[in-house]
């Protein structure tokens, strides 16, 4: 096995060093850290590559590493385990696997379940492996705010983006199926997800083969527009308590298959997308998205899913 553990996840929250796990119950793994001047594809190339390539790939990461290891474990046909190791991990947690402990229980019982994905593509580039959802609108550039703000910390960066974000947001145009929209986000999460919310940043169940995908139309003002990234059940309920969560009918679902999406932000707007909390940036003015459901894509070690 080779595992990858990416020293910068997990920088906003206080973690056990996974090192004694790994030596003790993984003891004949390869454990690789990666910082961020190293490519991952790179890393696990060169060991596919060696005499004796691994059978099994790792990853001690967040949501950004695990994604990227998925699509090298689909590109070598090798299982994956995913271990909890970044600020938020949604996918891993969708899965039922809250601790390293609990992955490593699940490889030794060789306890695995095919995990559907999505290709995303941005206009000719090659595909991207996304987990959870891709995003374009109001989230991808309060991301790209943070991330200028990376001298500040997370905490206090997030606050100084968010306040920026209210004061520049402005609608992009999409373009699908010929028809033009107004809009402040798009979220395309992958499989079937919680109805109530418009930003689908966890999902909810493994062999996905659709997306759900949630337009937010831009038919409200500013503060709705960023209260609609509220992530979590109860931030969503006191938002839509002070009637600051958008209205549902300026919220339009569609369950598909795929997705073929033309983006044009505001001049003076980043081009950018969001996928997995992993930011892209376009050169162009606006670009294309496509977004297509794989179903049973790649095998990872997770518990057993429990019947509802």
């Amino acid at each position: 096995m080779l595992i990858i553990r990416n020293t910068a996840s997990g920088t906003a929250v206080v973690r056990a060093d996974p090192a004694g796990t790994f030596a003790a119950r993984l003891p004949a793994a390869q454990i690789r850290e990666i910082g961020e001047d190293e490519d991952l594809e790179d890393v696990v190339a060169v060991a596919m590559a060696g005499d004796d390539p691994p059978t099994v790939l790792g990853v001690y990461g967040g949501d950004g590493s695990v994604s990227r290891m998925a699509h090298l474990a689909r590109r070598y046909d090798r299982p994956l385990l995913a271990m909890p190791g970044g600020t938020f991990n949604h996918f891993v947690r969708a899965l039922g696997i809250d601790s390293v402990d609990a992955a490593v229980d699940a490889y030794e019982a060789g306890s695995t379940v095919e995990v559907g994905v999505a290709d995303a593509r941005a206009d000719d580039d090659a595909p991207l492996t996304v987990l959870n959802v891709v995003s374009v609108g109001a989230y991808p550039e309060l991301i790209e705010e943070r991330e200028r703000r990376n001298s500040l910390g997370k905490w206090l960066g997030g606050v100084a983006a968010t306040a920026v974000a209210l004061r520049r947001a402005e609608p992009l145009t999409i373009v699908r199926s010929g028809h033009r929209a107004r809009v402040w986000s798009v979220f395309v999460s992958v499989g079937r997800n919680d109805p109530d919310r418009v930003a689908t940043m966890q999902r909810r169940e493994a062999d996905a083969g659709v997306l759900d995908v949630r337009i937010h139309h831009a038919r409200g003002s500013k503060v709705r527009a960023l209260a609609s990234l509220a992530f979590g059940k109860r931030t969503a309920a006191v938002m839509r308590a002070l009637r600051l969560f958008p209205r549902d009918t300026d919220i339009e679902r569609l369950v598909v298959r795929e997705l073929d999406l033309g983006v044009r932000p505001e001049p003076g707007h980043p081009s950018v997308f969001v996928h997995d909390g992993e930011l892209e940036q376009r050169d162009a003015a606006g670009f294309r998205l496509r977004c297509i459901a794989r179903p049973a894509a790649v095998k990872i070690f997770a518990p057993p899913p429990v019947d509802d």
